[in-house]
């Protein structure tokens, strides 16, 4: 038996020269694709953040605190005798001053036992006026004089009695202020201690913070207070801290003060949640960042401050080759990259804080008017990171609308 050989077929043949020729031709494009730009290359592996300047701005210390208002004059008009109601003078809304009418009861039954203590007065009057003038005489015992004069002085305190159950009958307002509830109706028959109307005095209304007993010695009496409410975002009403707590609750560890709010224009309503921010120091020229800029770190306060980074070490194997060429439209491309994103080194600035107030804080200590700290980006950085600095929107548009013009310059 001849041995076998196995012979490869045509068609695997060709196809393996194929794919050789093809494995050398993506070599060969390799090779000959161009050298690289280390600048372009070195800025697309920076961190692109964003970054603002210190400047020298005005600053105010304030502590803010968050407080519902509440009216300093409130009362609960009550019914201090039964009655039916004849007459309601007042409505909801209504202002009404102290000692104001605000309804009326039915009086017929207690006008008629003041004319009944009435006239028993006047014979108590009369039997007094007989027992005088005998003791006078000594005509009647001392005993019947004392009888008669206790008996006028007992129906006196009657008649009074009297005169003011008569006066219950008048519903009067306490207090001056605005009527906010009324509970009764006409005709309702009310009963002792019934409560029939609710009077809020809204000038001045208050507002009561519970500050944290680290600021017991900056909160002061009469320091200025603005408050925003959520219900008028817009609007920014004035007060003042009227007074301070002489003591500190050791269950929360903080102490109350209260601030006092004057609106005209009764704008302000008891009961509306807002923001309380109590002014106590300022500061015109002082030396501020974004508070985003401020890294909080092992007990310290830092910035990273953006400066050029240093030049690239050329590779001495690089010197000689040209720079590859570009079309007109690609070369104005880079240079648009050069100009919104130079690239620069994050330095890490340890910096003295003063006041925050809002957005910004102020620098006290290691950091110059000018300087460019980064405000977003911060936590990718560490110091020595090179970054870009990411263009504002309108040199954005203005660097977008150069490069949709590039093409048509160089055609």
């Amino acid at each position: 038996m001849l041995p076998t050989r196995t012979v490869s077929s045509p068609i695997r043949v060709r196809r393996a020269a194929s794919t050789l020729a093809l494995a050398l031709l993506i070599a060969v494009s390799a090779g000959c694709g161009g050298a690289k730009d280390p600048a372009k290359d070195a800025a697309q592996a920076a961190i692109p953040v964003e970054v603002a300047s210190a400047s020298h701005q005005a600053v105010t210390a304030n502590y803010s605190g968050t407080a519902t208002l509440e009216a300093v004059g409130e009362a609960q008009v009550v019914a201090k005798t039964s009655g039916i109601i004849l007459k309601i003078m007042v409505e909801e809304g209504m202002r009404v001053q102290k000692g104001q009418l605000l309804a009326q009861l039915d009086d017929d039954s207690v006008r008629n036992k003041l004319v009944q203590a009435e006239a028993t007065l006047k014979k108590a009057q009369a039997a007094f006026d007989k027992s005088e003038k005998g003791i006078a005489k000594n005509l009647i015992p001392r005993a019947d004089f004392d009888r008669d004069k206790f008996d006028l002085e007992t129906q006196h305190a009657v008649v009074e009695g009297a005169k003011i159950d008569l006066a219950y009958t008048r519903i009067l307002a306490p207090i001056s202020g605005v009527i906010a509830k009324r509970s009764v109706k006409l005709g309702n028959l009310v009963t002792i201690n019934q409560t029939l109307f609710q009077i809020v005095d809204m000038d001045p209304l208050q507002a009561v913070l519970n500050v944290p007993e680290r600021d017991l010695d900056t909160l002061k009496a009469g320091q200025p207070v603005h408050l925003r409410v959520d219900a008028l975002p817009e609007k920014n009403f004035e007060g003042i801290v009227a007074r301070i707590a002489p003591v500190v609750d050791a269950t929360s560890g903080t102490f109350r003060a209260t601030c006092e709010f004057r609106d005209s224009t009764s704008t302000l309503k008891p009961g509306m949640f807002g923001r309380v921010d109590v002014v106590y120091d300022q500061r015109h020229d002082a030396l501020v960042v974004p508070r985003s800029a401020l890294v909080e770190e092992d007990g310290e306060s830092s910035v990273y401050v953006i400066e050029p980074a240093p030049p690239k070490k050329v590779d001495e194997k690089d010197k000689g080759k040209e720079a590859p060429k570009a079309k007109a439209g690609e070369a104005v491309a880079a240079e648009n990259v050069k100009a919104v994103a130079p690239l620069f080194v994050a330095k890490r600035r340890v910096v003295k804080t003063g006041y925050t107030e809002s957005d910004r804080v102020e620098v006290r200590d290691g950091l110059k008017d000018g300087e460019r700290v980064i405000t977003i980006g911060r936590n990718a950085v560490r110091d020595g990171t090179e970054v870009t600095v990411l263009t504002p929107p309108p040199a954005q548009a203005q660097a977008a609308q150069v490069l949709a013009k590039a093409p048509e310059s160089g055609s």
